[in-house]
C-alpha cells in the first residue's frame, strides 16, 4: 500500500475532499447590516446557488446566506454524478404513488442534467464536464428481475434506458441497467463560477453567517446570529437539513446517512461510464481527469449518522475493494459525505407547510443532490 495508508500505521493524513483540495477557498463577506431583497436563500450548496442563479436570471434580487463557505458542505463532498439514475428507484415510485408522479420525477432530473449542461455552455465553465452513460449493476441473481423491471418502467417514462448483461469492469456481473446521456463534472469548479454570476447588482452572497431564526409576516426576515436581518418576500431553505425543522416537523420525516469516498490512482485504466451496485454494500465508481492522468472515485459503505463503527473501517473496506479490482498505486484523497433521505425516498421540494406560503424548502435528496438540488 502507498504511504497514505498502511496496515501497520493506518492513515497518515486527515480526510480531505478532492473537490475542495483542487479549488481556491472563497472569500465572500459576512452579513454586517440589514438588507432587503426579493428572495432570501439559506444554504450555499448546489440547491441554493442554482436557485439564486435562476431567480436572478428572472429579474429578482436575491441573497444567499451560508453558515460556512459556499459549495463546501455536501456539494463539496459528493461523487458529482449528474444523473437521473438514482439506483433502482423508478419501479418503487411508480408502485407507491403512480406512473404520473414517477414521470415527473424522471423528467425533472433529466431537465436538471440539461440545465447544468446549458449553464456550463453559456458561461464557458471549465469544470471537467463530460457526457457519460450511467449503470446500475448487480452481481446477485436476486436483483436480475428487479433490473429488468426497472428497465421496463424507465423506458415507459421516456428515459433512454436499456438492459445489458456485460460491462467493461474488472469483475463479472449478472445484469445492469444503462442510462444514456448522463454526465459528470467537478462540482466546485462549476458552482464557484455560477456564484460569481449571482453576486453583484443588488444580489448578495454572504459566508460565515449563521441563520438562527425566521420572522414571519407580510414580509419575512432571516435573522443572523449577530442580529442582522435579510428581509424578503420569500425565503428558500436550501440547507442540507431544514434550518427551520419544527415547521412541518421535518426532524421526524427524514433521516441522515453518512457515506465514504476514496480517490485513487490505479494500475489499470478505468472504463468509460459511471457505475453503482444495486446490492449492498454499495459500490459507486467513476473516474475523473487530473491533467493527462485520471483518478478513480470509489464510494459506498453508508450507514445512518451516529450509528456507524470507527470510520476507518469503512475506508479500509473501500481500499480493499479498489485494490482487488483496480490495483492501487496511490491513495490520494479520502472523505465522507452526509445526506438526508425521506421516508419514501422522494425529496421534499416546495412550501415548507401549506400554512407557510412564503417559505420554501428543498431537502431529502438521498445522495442524488446534483440533479434533485
Amino acid at each position: 500500500m502507498p504511504q497514505y495508508y498502511s496496515p501497520d500505521k493506518g492513515f497518515t493524513k486527515e480526510p480531505e475532499s478532492y473537490w475542495l483540495a483542487s479549488t481556491d477557498t472563497t472569500n465572500y463577506p459576512a452579513l454586517e447590516e440589514d438588507i432587503t431583497v426579493d428572495v432570501a436563500i439559506i444554504g450555499g450548496g448546489i440547491t441554493g446557488i442554482t436557485t439564486g442563479y435562476l431567480l436572478k436570471k428572472a429579474g429578482l434580487k436575491v441573497a444567499i446566506i451560508e453558515a460556512d463557505r459556499i459549495a463546501q458542505g455536501t456539494s463539496g463532498h459528493t461523487t458529482a454524478k449528474i444523473t437521473s439514475q438514482h439506483g433502482l428507484i423508478y419501479d418503487k415510485i411508480a408502485t407507491q404513488i403512480g406512473m404520473k408522479k414517477a414521470k415527473r420525477y424522471a423528467q425533472s432530473n433529466e431537465k436538471a442534467i440539461k440545465l447544468i449542461a446549458g449553464i456550463i455552455e453559456k458561461f464557458n465553465i471549465d469544470c471537467d464536464f463530460k457526457w457519460q452513460d450511467a449503470y446500475v449493476y448487480t452481481q446477485s441473481d436476486n436483483y436480475v428481475e428487479k433490473i429488468k423491471k426497472e428497465v421496463e418502467i424507465t423506458q415507459c417514462l421516456g428515459i433512454k434506458a436499456s438492459y445489458v448483461t456485460d460491462l467493461p469492469l474488472p469483475f463479472s456481473i449478472k445484469a445492469a441497467i444503462k442510462f444514456e446521456e448522463q454526465a459528470k463534472f467537478h462540482p466546485r469548479k462549476y458552482l464557484l463560477k455560477v456564484a460569481q454570476y449571482i453576486d453583484g447588482d443588488g444580489n448578495y452572497i454572504f459566508e460565515n453567517t449563521n441563520a438562527v431564526g425566521i420572522e414571519e409576516g407580510e414580509r419575512c426576515s432571516v435573522i443572523a446570529e449577530n442580529g442582522k436581518k435579510i428581509t424578503a418576500s420569500k425565503i428558500v431553505i436550501a440547507s442540507l437539513f431544514p434550518f427551520s425543522n419544527f415547521r412541518g416537523l421535518y426532524f421526524s420525516r427524514i433521516f441522515q446517512e453518512k457515506s465514504y469516498i476514496i480517490a485513487i490512482k490505479a494500475k489499470s485504466k478505468f472504463p468509460d461510464g459511471m457505475y453503482i451496485s444495486a446490492e449492498k454494500p454499495t459500490r459507486s465508481l467513476r473516474s475523473h481527469p487530473i491533467g493527462d492522468e485520471e483518478i478513480i472515485l470509489v464510494a459506498g459503505e453508508h450507514h445512518k449518522t451516529g450509528h456507524g463503527k470507527n470510520e476507518n473501517t469503512y475506508y479500509k473496506n473501500l481500499i480493499n475493494f479498489a485494490d482487488k479490482n483496480f490495483g492501487i498505486e496511490e491513495i490520494l484523497y479520502r472523505w465522507s459525505a452526509q445526506d438526508c433521505t425521506t421516508m419514501d425516498n422522494i425529496p421534499y421540494i416546495g412550501n415548507i407547510t401549506p400554512n407557510h406560503p412564503n417559505i420554501y424548502v428543498a431537502t431529502g435528496f438521498k445522495k442524488w443532490g446534483m440533479t434533485t438540488g
